[in-house]
């Protein structure tokens, strides 16, 4: 029997992060999205240089690429105007350069997205703080885990 299955942590760490996603306004949902992209882009990054482990370097940019899919289709591009249409732009770059840093594995492709998603991820942190905590979860579930 693994550890995990004698100890109950995993259970119980799956069903907090489910509750806590569950419970979650629309822009901690982006946030937490924008956290899992930046700490899959770290993970790339550690491995970068060494070519024995460009598997783990694909695999993370890779996750990063479906997370930033899944911010392109949660867009309201007939309700979000303008915002939104640049969004779309500024995500189907960041998957390009994505695309490009996985085949070059290069790093500065890598911190340029990093750099990037941060950014993002600061201007809705911003956005959060304004709606508080009183704002209701989204009802639509994204289907993407963010467990990495």
């Amino acid at each position: 029997m693994s550890l995990s299955k004698r100890t109950g942590y995993t259970s119980t760490s799956d069903a907090y992060k489910s509750n806590e996603i569950s419970t979650a306004s629309q822009a901690k949902l982006i946030v937490m999205l924008y956290d899992g992209a930046v700490r899959f882009l770290d993970i790339a990054l550690e491995h970068i240089h060494n070519p024995k482990r460009y598997d783990v370097v694909s695999s993370n940019l890779i996750k990063v690429g479906d997370i930033i899919s899944e911010l392109m289709v949660s867009l309201n591009l007939d309700e979000g105007g303008k915002m939104a249409n640049d969004l779309l732009s500024i995500y189907v770059y960041l998957k390009k350069r994505l695309i490009e840093a996985n085949l070059k594995k290069d790093k500065n492709i890598v911190l340029e997205v990093r750099k990037h998603l941060s950014e993002l991820k600061t201007a809705w942190e911003e956005i959060e703080k304004k709606e508080g905590s009183s704002q209701v979860a989204m009802p639509k579930s994204t289907g993407l885990s963010i467990k990495g």
